[in-house]
């Protein structure tokens, strides 16, 4: 574990300018962003005890971000192809 943030431009750094236009313009897509941006934030309080929470929760929202982390990927790939 390394209680460092998983900023989605990090997950996909060749993909920014895809990811900046499809923000603006897709407001299902930018709407993903903020619930990523919202459970990863969640995971990373709970990972460095500023909001301690029991394992199970922490490891939901592990789960939900990672969701969250796939459905980003597929709107990414859905765009390039």
């Amino acid at each position: 574990m390394t209680h460092t943030p998983h900023d989605i431009a990090q997950d996909f750094p060749d993909q920014a300018e895809v990811i900046s236009q499809l923000k603006a313009t897709d407001a299902h897509f930018a709407n993903l962003l903020e619930a990523y941006h919202v459970a990863n934030r969640a995971v990373h309080r709970a990972e460095t005890r500023v909001e301690p929470m029991s394992d199970q929760a922490e490891a939901d929202l592990r789960r939900e971000r990672a969701k969250l982390k796939d459905q980003i990927a597929r709107a990414l790939a859905q765009t390039a192809g």
